[in-house]
């Protein structure tokens, strides 16, 4: 009789190898650009904002450990128009082979746009590049970082496809808003006296008249002249209100404030966000509503237009 068949054992099914998706690791500056690319990529990426809130974007210096961050990104985000010269020397002399530089204000507007002003003089040829001021250019931002992140990783295109709407969608309610709110401030009181020429983007769009800035292109306090210039024009001009920023203190302009009677508010921003990381109002859309509810009625206007506008990042929300 022949013999039995061998009893052979039953392979084990070997268990699937988990399969690890690499986040795309994105690098940016300022804490405004910052969250707008958050707002595309969501945590479908590794991202880093290089400058610290409350830092001076226009003269911040990279660290040493900064270089091997810009050498490991795949996606390099920069304002552009001359504000991180630094950083983007930095990061061209260090990034690794395939990486990509977005400079999103080269892309946004064409030089016979740039603005020029007190802090930002044609003679030195640095355009003002406060272009995030202005959430119609916000929204461009997006749109250039949700096309460079499908680039780089089409799988996830329909994702930020899909952030990038959601967006789009509410920077258009803030412009809206804007409008509204605005058009509640009298004519004659739409003017704009700053310590830092950072709302000449939003004042293009908006129809306020920015007359001076207290902060030089060199970064130093005014001379004495140009003080006492200032407070001519506003004198002349009646200003109803000035602004300082919370970051950088002025003694010049609560001088001014002082000599002129005029209300001094100091706690406008350009890069920094409101309240700590975990806060909904910590957003680009959360910085704007601050500032503009404080300069609306400061100017003798209404901010009721802002009252229905959620400033939560888009990634952080349930899908409609």
């Amino acid at each position: 009789m022949a013999g039995a068949a061998p009893t052979v054992a039953p392979t084990a099914t070997p268990a699937p190898t988990p399969t690890v998706v690499r986040r795309l690791k994105v690098v940016t500056t300022v804490a405004p650009l910052t969250n707008i690319v958050y707002n595309v990529g969501g945590p479908y990426i590794d991202l880093h904002g290089l400058i610290p809130e409350g830092a001076d974007s226009h003269t911040f210096e990279p660290a040493p450990s900064d270089a091997k961050i810009l050498a490991e990104a795949d996606l390099i985000v920069l304002n552009g128009l001359h504000l991180e010269v630094p950083t983007e020397k930095l990061a061209e002399a260090t990034k690794k082979p395939g990486a990509v530089i977005l400079k999103l204000g080269d892309h946004t507007i064409s030089r016979d746009e740039w603005i020029f002003d007190f802090s930002f003089p044609k003679e030195k040829g640095d355009p003002n590049p406060h272009l995030w001021m202005d959430p119609h250019y916000a929204r461009r931002y997006a749109e250039l970082v949700r096309d460079a992140l499908s680039q780089l990783d089409p799988a996830h295109r329909e994702v930020y496809a899909r952030h990038t709407a959601r967006f789009a969608a509410l920077l258009d309610q803030l412009d809206r808003a804007i409008r509204q709110a605005v058009a509640t401030i009298p004519p004659e009181q739409r003017k704009l006296l700053t310590y830092h020429d950072s709302w000449a983007y939003f004042a293009r769009r908006y129809g306020f008249t920015v007359i001076g800035a207290i902060q030089p292109a060199d970064f130093s306090e005014p001379s004495p002249r140009e003080v006492a210039a200032l407070i001519a024009q506003i004198r002349r001009e009646k200003v109803p209100a000035i602004f300082g920023s919370e970051v950088f203190p002025s003694k010049v302009l609560e001088q001014i404030g002082r000599e002129t009677g005029v209300r001094y508010i100091d706690t406008l921003s350009d890069d920094t966000l409101p309240g700590g990381p975990d806060d909904p109002q910590h957003t680009y859309v959360g910085m704007m509503l601050e500032n503009l509810r404080t300069m609306v009625a400061a100017l003798g206007g209404q901010v009721e237009a802002f009252k229905d506008i959620d400033p939560r990042n888009i990634p952080d929300r349930a899908e409609p």
